[in-house]
């Protein structure tokens, strides 16, 4: 399965670089179950399109709280300080900071329904590849409300662009 991604971005980024006037930059942000995990996902893309129809090679990250089995914030007498559970001795605070961050690469096809909505597949590679389908509703010229859902995989927020 993760040829024929591969095999997809590679013609979607042959596609932009020929047709370089049809071609919009986009940033979005979604809140997201992707990897196994609730985050947020921060993304930029290039579109390329023609006649409502278009192809968006995408890139971003998963961004996540993980999990640390050995430090915990815990509060102490009204202030929170960040404990090592191995020895029980207080540490510096950023080690309880369990923030992950887990890079993904996407390609969409997508077809727009002119003052209505726009509806499309795509092929999400993180740690898995997932097939989604798409569905973003216009809320201004350039912003929409974007939901993408299939197995395993599932966001939704806001796209400015493309």
């Amino acid at each position: 399965m993760k040829s024929y991604a591969i095999g997809a971005l590679v013609a979607a980024i042959g596609i932009a670089c020929a047709a370089p006037a049809a071609a919009q930059i986009g940033v979005e942000a979604n809140g997201a179950r992707a990897d196994g995990h609730w985050g947020g996902e921060i993304g930029v893309g290039y579109s390329v399109g023609l006649a409502g129809f278009k192809i968006t090679p995408s890139a971003g990250a998963l961004v996540y709280s993980g999990s640390n089995d050995r430090y915990e914030t815990q509060d102490n007498g009204g202030s929170s300080r960040c404990r090592d559970l191995s020895n029980g001795q207080y540490a510096d605070k950023a080690r309880c900071d369990n923030t992950k961050v887990k890079a993904y690469g996407r390609v969409e096809a997508t077809y727009s329904i002119p003052l209505f909505a726009t509806v499309g597949a795509g092929v999400r590679v993180g740690r898995d590849t997932r097939p989604y389908g798409i569905v973003a509703l216009p809320l201004a010229p350039l912003l929409k409300l974007k939901g993408n859902a299939g197995p395993h995989y599932f966001a939704a927020g806001l796209t400015l662009g493309y």
